[in-house]
């Protein structure tokens, strides 16, 4: 059985979803599922992930985790990733323990080369626009060609392509898929984006 960093490395996209209103967050996530995105992290609503980690095929994270009591939450609610906006080392132990990948957040190549040593399958590189969009990504894998990185952070969907070209293992995108947006125009904008992601592979 496929599991989601395996799933996160097939698909190469990774829609993000902040949302604190449980439906929306729903509603969201179905639109997203419809667009043929398959990994959703959502962040804040528990019972949005429960909702949607029932569904064949799709893949939830937990996203926003800092503390262990949130991903004990979330992993009984049923999110198969744990992700973490900073670098946590506490949770290392935790997502170890209960058999649940962990994903951690870097900003610079000595977090990055941090969390690959805690063994974290793929390291969230973000924010990335501020960082220095694709090149970082080149730069930063340039001395570490083993590091398995996912930019984010306002991240258009026509800079896709150029993020895997670069070498990055998968993007994830948030606000460009969904923002102000009917349920219909999130529908197309996942489409284009599992699109400009296939055009790379």
């Amino acid at each position: 059985m496929t599991n989601i960093i395996q799933a996160i490395k097939e698909n190469k996209i990774y829609g993000i979803i902040r949302e604190n209103d449980t439906n929306k967050a729903i509603e969201i996530a179905n639109a997203y599922i419809e667009g043929g995105i398959k990994v959703i992290e959502i962040n804040s609503t528990i019972d949005a992930i429960k909702e949607i980690s029932k569904k064949e095929g799709v893949y939830v994270a937990q996203g926003g985790v800092i503390t262990s009591s949130q991903a004990l939450e979330g992993i009984s609610a049923g999110a198969k990733l744990l992700v973490s906006p900073i670098l946590q080392m506490n949770l290392v132990k935790l997502s170890s323990g209960h058999k649940i990948p962990l994903m951690l957040t870097a900003t610079t190549p000595n977090e990055a080369y941090t969390a690959w040593k805690a063994r974290i399958p793929v390291i969230k590189i973000y924010p990335i626009k501020d960082l220095g969009g694709p090149t970082y990504i080149e730069e930063l894998l340039r001395p570490m060609k083993f590091l398995n990185v996912m930019p984010t952070g306002s991240i258009k969907i026509a800079d896709i392509k150029g993020y895997l070209e670069k070498g990055a293992t998968a993007v994830g995108l948030g606000h460009e898929l969904y923002f102000n947006k009917t349920t219909s125009e999130i529908i197309e904008s996942a489409k284009t984006a599992v699109k400009e992601a296939n055009a790379a592979k």
